[in-house]
């Protein structure tokens, strides 16, 4: 597949990284994009760094969304004819603290961070995940053939389902399914799992606990 990165940090810089090593290409975005030379060394050869519009006029199958929460209604209005048939796969959380006033409403609202993300990217399909795990075991435990942790993740529909879990098994980590976008509560900051870095098993533990 071909992944556009829009946040080259601890999230979108070791998923990325992982992606290619897999086998996917993988376009890490910025907008200094001459900086992030040593991240596409270490990906390899399946990766390049370029322009966030670079990205999004390439037409990716898939976008993580890795920057700044308070990003999203720039990012979704800026590039809104680019990503229309692309899944978007969300990876933020709205932390007031950082993205200010915006994340407070999301968070107060009758609605969850990835229907959020979803109304602004409303052209494409919207799924959910990485945004539970911790970055250092994100980038620590991957490829493992045992003892593997569990992403828990959530899509709009079956066909970005299947593509957000194999993009996920892909690179060494377990799925849990948490359901469509509106079952996402449990994902958000301060909730059942969120920070959560544990098997299959307990994963599914925690999620149908009361």
């Amino acid at each position: 597949m071909r992944i556009g990165i829009i946040g080259s940090g601890s999230i979108g810089g070791n998923l990325g990284k992982h992606w290619a090593q897999a086998g996917h290409k993988v376009m890490f975005s910025s907008r200094h994009p001459e900086e992030l030379g040593s991240l596409v060394k270490e990906a390899g050869e399946n990766a390049k760094a370029v322009s966030v519009t670079d990205a999004f006029e390439a037409k990716a199958d898939v976008y993580l969304l890795a920057m700044p929460f308070k990003a999203i209604d720039k990012i979704s209005e800026l590039y809104a004819g680019e990503y229309a048939n692309s899944v978007i796969l969300d990876a933020t959380n709205p932390y007031p603290q950082r993205d200010g006033e915006m994340a407070q409403q999301v968070r107060d609202a009758n609605y969850n961070a990835s229907e959020y993300t979803a109304m602004k990217f409303s052209t494409a399909k919207t799924a959910k995940a990485f945004n539970t795990i911790k970055a250092e075991h994100l980038r620590d435990r991957a490829f493992r053939s045992q003892d593997k942790l569990a992403i828990p993740f959530a899509a709009q529909d079956e066909a970005s389902k299947a593509i957000v879990q194999k993009l996920i098994e892909d690179i060494g980590f377990d799925t849990v399914y948490i359901g469509n976008l509106t079952d996402t509560k449990i994902m958000d900051p301060n909730e059942k799992i969120y920070g959560m870095s544990v098997s299959k098993s307990e994963l599914l533990e925690a999620v149908r606990s009361k």
